[in-house]
Parts: structure tokens; sequence; C-alpha cells
């Protein structure tokens, strides 16, 4: 699973810079022919953008190129269950990659169109956020 090799702090705030508005950065199509653009804010958690990724290279029958464009440095913590409040902030659980909505998250290129929509949209499921399949200008038309 995706996580920085090493923070400056262990514990951070819940947002640095917040998920209203919407993305300016990373919002277009880069690398791939296809993409999965977020429309609403989350919180993707490290485990739900490998699943998303795994639900995509199973698919294509690790066939073409899949981009991850989005990388999970927040670090989130949790209380223990059944424990009173107080006594400090929670030890960290693990790590999240805040989303703006037009953000994309996925690329793919190398495959045909069916089987990178069907591909993307079989991702979505993984993940917390509504989303939109993206395809570049001429994609269509190869294959």
């Amino acid at each position: 699973m995706l996580a920085p090799k090493k923070t400056k702090y262990r514990k951070m705030h819940k947002q640095p810079g917040r998920t209203r508005g919407v993305a300016h950065t990373g919002n277009k199509l880069a690398f791939g022919d296809y993409g999965l653009m977020a429309t609403s804010p989350a919180r993707l958690t490290s485990r739900q953008i490998e699943a998303a990724r795994i639900a995509i290279t199973r698919h294509v029958k690790r066939g073409g190129r899949v981009w991850i464009r989005v990388f999970p440095d927040l670090s989130y913590s949790k209380k223990p269950a059944e424990v009173r409040m107080g006594k400090g902030k929670g030890s960290p659980e693990g790590w999240c990659a805040p989303v703006k909505p037009g953000r994309m998250l996925f690329e793919m290129e190398g495959v045909g169109v069916e089987l990178a929509k069907e591909a993307l949209l079989r991702a979505s499921h993984k993940l917390p956020c509504s989303t939109r399949i993206c395809i570049r200008e001429g994609a269509e038309h190869e294959e």
C-alpha cells in the first residue's frame, strides 16, 4: 500500500487545506487515454486506492498501463474502541489523500474503450466518492 517514506510530524491536522471548491491541479488527462475523475470531495485511504488499482489491473488482465494520480500523504488517527473522551489525540491509524471534485484519480492506456470503461467502473465501486469516466479526444476510434 502507498505511504510516505518519512514525514516531519507523526500526527497531522485533519485538513491541511480544505476539500471545498474544485481541483485546479491534476484535473486533466496527462498520461493516458482514459481517466477516472472524482466529482465529489472525499478522503481516499491507501487501502481504497490499492483496492481500486487491483480492480483495474485484474479486469484488463495486466494489459495496458495504469497511472495513480493521487498519493496518500496525510496521516489520520483513531482512538481505540470504548475509550472515554480526552487524554489526547489517538495514535496514527493510516494514510489518506484529500481529494477535491475534478481531481483525476486514475489514468490508463493501451486497452480498448469498452474494456477501459468497465475497468474504471469496477474501480469506482471501491471508492467513497462519486466519479466520472473521462476519455481523451480521438481515443474512441483507436483500438
